[in-house]
């Protein structure tokens, strides 16, 4: 019994820390990274939750740009959302993504991952560069997340660690690269929640430690000044602080900018309406689980698990209120 809360402990731990690679919105102040011109218009399409269309455009960026890791991993980023989206459940009074077992998709997910892995190490061996760096440890972390997702402990902590390697490198090419900084503060904020038994495993394990106030400083530059990072870093950020620390006020400032700039994201309206829910504030709860139902998603089964979760999520405000049918 005691192997095994250990494994759900570090594995609970580890399971955001290692989503690293979500991608985010268009860039904002941040001038270190230099993106192809289709690069913003697929992330706005990830964002709105328009995945069809975000994987058909990685897809012709991945053919126009063959060598470049990034049409690889926005596709990757694209796939993530709809594995988020379908693993969600309504437990502990909020819409997460915990647990779920091995599907046939995961292995195209994990195919282009490896490629774009492999892209940006043989860039990285002609020449080094800041940027090489961070879409390696993207690559690697887009691994862990799935692994994470799945319950895969030790390739969890492998490619989580590996990633880790890549990002204070970057960060030691560029130490403006705020970008990095969103995996790096994930790293650092999940690995001190870590319980006290299971930082004894951790050390075992060879997992380096971190800090929860360093991990939200490095995640509060990336929402200032990345440039493919400050929107998820605002999603991660305020799940976590929901999570974990019972900010919901303060988690609530964080997710409001992102459920207004794309409100056709019924995923950031459920997140949102959460936060209302544990603040007491059942009305406007209620306003975000209905607009989340009166969302299309052109995928049926995503669809299918958003309605489940406005049910599920309005059931426990104890109001006599439900979406309407689809």
């Amino acid at each position: 019994m005691g192997i095994t809360f250990l494994s759900a402990s570090l594995r609970r731990a580890q399971i955001a820390c290692l989503y690293l690679l979500t991608l985010a919105c268009t860039p904002c102040r941040a001038t270190q990274l230099t993106l192809p011109a289709e690069a913003p218009a697929i992330l706005e399409k990830i964002y709105s939750l328009d995945l069809e269309e975000a994987q058909e455009a990685a897809k012709k960026l991945q053919k126009e740009r063959p060598d470049d890791p990034l049409g690889f991993l926005l596709e990757s980023d694209a796939l993530w959302w709809r594995f988020w989206c379908t693993a969600a459940e309504f437990r502990y009074g909020m819409s997460d993504a915990r647990r779920r077992p091995k599907l046939r998709g995961d292995q195209y997910y994990l195919e282009l991952v490896t490629t774009a892995s492999s892209l940006a190490s043989a860039q990285l061996k002609q020449r080094e560069s800041a940027e090489m760096q961070l879409y390696a440890g993207m690559a690697d972390a887009a691994a862990a997340r799935l692994y994470s997702l799945r319950g895969e402990n030790r390739n969890t902590a492998r490619f989580g660690v590996r990633a880790r390697e890549h990002f204070l490198r970057a960060k030691a090419l560029d130490l403006s690269l705020a970008d990095a900084d969103f995996g790096l503060g994930l790293y650092n904020y999940y690995v001190d929640t870590l319980s006290a038994i299971a930082k004894i495993l951790r050390f075992f394990m060879g997992i380096p430690g971190g800090s929860k106030q360093e991990g939200i400083r490095l995640l509060e530059h990336a929402i200032e000044d990345g440039v493919l990072t400050p929107c998820v870093a605002r999603f991660y950020l305020a799940m976590n602080l929901h999570r974990y620390d019972q900010q919901y006020e303060r988690a609530l400032t964080i997710i409001s900018p992102l459920a207004e700039k794309y409100p056709s994201n019924p995923l950031f309206q459920l997140v949102r309406g959460d936060l209302y829910a544990k603040l007491g504030r059942k009305p406007q709860a209620l306003q975000c689980y209905s607009a989340a139902a009166d969302l299309s998603v052109r995928d049926s089964e995503c669809q299918a698990r958003i309605r489940q979760l406005v049910r599920a999520s309005i059931a426990a405000l104890g109001l006599q209120q439900e979406p309407a049918a689809p």
